[in-house]
């Protein structure tokens, strides 16, 4: 069973630390802004969506399907966060994603955690939302395609800057890296689209107000039914495809997988309870105490942003005036 995902994971020792160094500048500034934009934007109806969003999204990507020529993908997860949550929440809702997998599972390098906020949360949510935008206002017909079309290249944008960061890193050149990592990935992000549309579609059906930044969200009960599919998708996980993921495909056949190196500690590596060893059950629940624990961190980060946010806007108020 392969669950440890390099789709775009990337392992510390694949990236050169000056570019690891430069990922991680990036990457705060983009956090930086995404706070600063949410504090300002943030409405109540997001708070609980974006821990219910963690929850699926941190489960989802512990699925892995089968993809031509013995590889797996499974869900980035970053378009569809950045659809319902707005570009600079889901951004945020993926960093917590990516730091619990790699401080809590050993997925992704420690060095690297920038860079892969980068290719994994940043980039994808802004090509995601970016091209959905285009859509504001047409009819769902209209509105989940192009949802299908932006989680799709959402993917094809994460891996071009995963090859560019390894061409510039020396690790393999760029015209061997490039050309398979999106050839690869073309693939991958059919069924990243796919995953896209049956979210979305079930939403519209479900709660279309969630998608309307101006409406209520209504009742609470799709909180609980929200966490419940995440877990449901969890209890799914030992399923999940054995062939390795595109990063790892094209780590092995281009010849730097012997550079990635083992994390530091262990606390749940590879998705297991260590005491349970790699059965279906300790995967289940480890799968399950990470979807409920980011959804957690999820859901106090955007209750925290909404009430900054709102202590913000009460003292620009000018006194006297409502």
């Amino acid at each position: 069973m392969y669950l440890a995902s390099a789709q775009l994971h990337i392992p510390d020792g694949f990236l050169s630390l000056i570019i690891a160094l430069v990922a991680w500048l990036l990457a705060v500034a983009a956090l930086v802004a995404a706070v600063h934009r949410s504090q300002a934007q943030l409405d109540e109806r997001l708070v609980p969506l974006a821990g219910v969003m963690a929850a699926f999204i941190f489960a989802g990507q512990m699925i892995n399907f089968p993809v031509a020529g013995g590889t797996s993908g499974h869900l980035i997860g970053a378009a569809l966060a950045a659809i319902a949550l707005g570009p600079w929440l889901g951004i945020l809702v993926m960093t917590a994603v990516i730091a619990l997998q790699a401080l809590l599972f050993q997925d992704g390098g420690l060095v690297v955690m920038g860079a892969n906020i980068l290719v994994m949360g940043v980039v994808p949510a802004l090509v995601g939302y970016g091209l959905y935008g285009a859509a504001a206002g047409r009819g769902r017909r209209a509105q989940l395609a192009v949802a299908a079309v932006a989680a799709w290249l959402s993917v094809m944008a994460a891996a071009l800057l995963t090859a560019l960061l390894l061409g510039f890193s020396n690790t393999v050149s760029f015209s061997v890296v490039v050309p398979i990592m999106l050839g690869v990935h073309a693939l991958i992000g059919i069924g990243e689209a796919l995953i896209t549309v049956a979210a979305l579609s079930f939403i519209l059906s479900a709660r279309p107000q969630l998608l309307q930044r101006s409406a209520a969200a209504g009742g609470r009960g799709w909180v609980a039914a929200g966490v419940a599919v995440a877990l449901l998708v969890v209890v799914l996980s030992p399923l999940a495809s054995s062939f390795p993921d595109g990063l790892e495909w094209v780590a092995g056949e281009t010849g730097f997988l012997e550079s990635a190196r083992a994390a530091p500690f262990e606390l749940l590596p590879d998705y297991t309870i260590p005491f349970l060893g790699e059965t279906a059950l300790s995967t289940i629940l480890a799968g399950a105490v990470g979807a409920l624990l980011v959804a957690a961190v999820a859901f106090v980060l955007a209750r925290v942003l909404r009430e900054r946010g709102g202590a913000n806007n009460d003292s620009r108020v000018t006194p006297g005036r409502p």
